[in-house]
């Protein structure tokens, strides 16, 4: 299964309320299309701070290798290597994008691919929000701590054997 983080958008002049299909769904885990074209992906999702970032450093670490005198295949797999490390964050990349935006994190699902993440968390949204007509209680609902329950001592016996004894 995969973890999705759920960001509601900003609210807008004429909303009084977030609109549920502006939610956006972020999947945590490896992104394949951020790894092989980094920078389309980047332009995809609309990331402009961190498509200039990603150029500068590609461009810097480039020209230091190249003027440190090394060779076209160091020069491909350090390259590689960035394209994984961002294949690697993607995630994190659009969750720091969208914070910058003022997008606010809601909530984290756990489901087999995006339709499912969406239908689990807005079937939970849904019954957490209030509706029309029924006023939520503004007293603070306190609830007696738990009992405290006796410690049972440990057991004599640490392993698959129920009992001490001889085998039977």
């Amino acid at each position: 299964m995969a973890v999705y983080t759920v960001h509601e958008p900003p609210l807008r002049a004429t909303e009084a309320a977030p609109d549920p299909e502006r939610f956006v769904f972020v999947r945590d885990g490896f992104s394949i299309w951020a790894f092989l074209v980094a920078a389309l992906w980047m332009l995809w999702h609309r990331m402009w701070l961190i498509l200039v970032v990603y150029v500068v450093v590609a461009a810097g670490l480039e020209t230091v290798l190249r003027y440190a005198g090394v060779g076209s295949p160091v020069l491909s797999i350090v390259a590689l290597l960035i394209s994984l490390l961002v294949g690697i964050e993607a995630g994190t990349l659009r969750r720091f994008t969208l914070a910058r935006r003022g997008w606010k994190n809601v909530g984290i699902v756990s489901a087999y691919d995006l339709e499912d993440a969406e239908r689990r968390f807005f079937g939970s949204w849904v019954g957490a929000v209030p509706t029309k007509g029924i006023v939520p209680s503004t007293a603070p609902r306190n609830s007696p701590p738990p009992p405290l329950l006796p410690r049972m001592p440990p057991p004599d016996v640490i392993g698959l054997f129920p009992d001490p004894g001889p085998s039977r």
